[in-house]
């Protein structure tokens, strides 16, 4: 039976510790490469990202390097779509590792269920072997840190979502719901799938693919990867003029932020003004909050046998819900102040 054709884009900037790796695995896919082709494309690099690319480029013919000028993602998946000769498009990121039946997984499940997208789980892992890496890992997959992101807890079987990481769509999805909205520097493949859900078109995540994502392991990292995140999911629903581009848990981190900001403006008052049980008060979700992340830094940290990682897990889930809610604060200030 004749495969359909694929095109692979994979947006870069500075990847040069990765982007060999990933490589790698596109070479060691199960699926025909005479089926496929592969658009690195990068955001005009400064390091050797360029160079390797061009390196395997010279003796693998299907793997091409496009200069993306505009740098940012929305930009290079248009570009991408534009230039892709595949009847699927297949939209991979550099800080990953697949396995080799990644894509041909895909492209089954994508014919099967015969929607307009199909993604797999994130199988989120650390960096590095350090304490700290461990416990951002852990946290960036928990329920407690990431609300009811299925993709990153995983599913027992195909199930329709409103999202999925990374995606594989048939090319002609973009001609129906539109390309990627280039005023989004984040949040852009939700929006697109929110948009295609939007006007009837169906999302399905499946648990037999899985990839391998490399979660950042600093905490000043992770503040400003959800900083950035935090800040864009007001943007978008500004931009897009619709709440629904998200979901609610994407707009929690914001409300517990402003519940901060007014806990201390209670706890001024009430010094200011004497009021002691109005600061108490105020102050009892705060610790009801921090008993919760305690409760499950310590379980989690007994599921890992190590009870070192206790206090990093603490920081990391303080660190993952107030750097996303700072960065929603933020964006909604912009918003007014502009």
């Amino acid at each position: 039976m004749h495969s359909p054709t694929i095109s692979i884009l994979i947006p870069c900037f500075n990847e040069e510790n990765f982007i060999e790796a990933v490589i790698q695995n596109i070479l060691e896919q199960d699926f025909p490469q005479s089926q496929m082709e592969v658009l690195f494309l990068d955001g005009m690099s400064k390091d050797k990202t360029p160079q390797i690319i061009s390196q395997y480029a010279e003796n693998q013919p299907f793997i091409k390097l496009i200069p993306n000028p505009n740098q940012f993602v929305p930009q290079a998946m248009n570009l991408g779509i534009t230039l892709a000769k595949g009847e699927i498009i297949i939209r991979l990121d550099a800080h990953a590792a697949y396995p080799k039946q990644y894509i041909s997984k895909l492209v089954f499940w994508l014919k099967k269920l015969n929607v307009e997208n199909v993604g797999g789980i994130w199988n989120i892992q650390p960096r590095s072997n350090s304490l700290k890496a461990i416990a951002i890992a852990r946290t960036l997959s928990h329920p407690i840190g990431v609300g009811n992101a299925l993709y990153r807890m995983g599913i027992d079987s195909p199930q329709e979502v409103d999202t999925v990481p990374f995606g594989c769509y048939p090319k002609s999805v973009f001609k129906k719901y539109g390309n990627y909205d280039t005023r989004l520097k984040r949040n852009q493949d939700i929006e697109l799938n929110k948009r295609i859900k939007r006007k009837g078109g169906k999302i399905f995540l499946v648990p037999d693919v899985e990839c391998t994502y490399f979660a950042r392991d600093t905490f000043s990292g992770l503040w400003k990867n959800n900083y950035g995140n935090g800040k864009w999911v007001v943007l978008t629903a500004w931009f897009t003029k619709t709440f629904d581009a998200l979901s609610i848990r994407h707009f929690v981190p914001l409300a517990f932020f402003g519940y901060i900001l007014l806990f201390f403006f209670t706890l001024a008052f009430s010094l200011v003004k004497g009021i002691s049980v109005l600061a108490i008060i105020f102050l009892l979700p705060l610790v009801f909050y921090f008993l919760i992340i305690l409760f499950f830094s310590i379980k989690l940290s007994m599921e890992k046998q190590d009870i070192r990682l206790l206090p990093y897990f603490i920081l990391s889930f303080f660190t993952l819900h107030l750097s996303y809610g700072v960065g929603s604060f933020l964006g909604l200030f912009s918003i007014l102040k502009n």
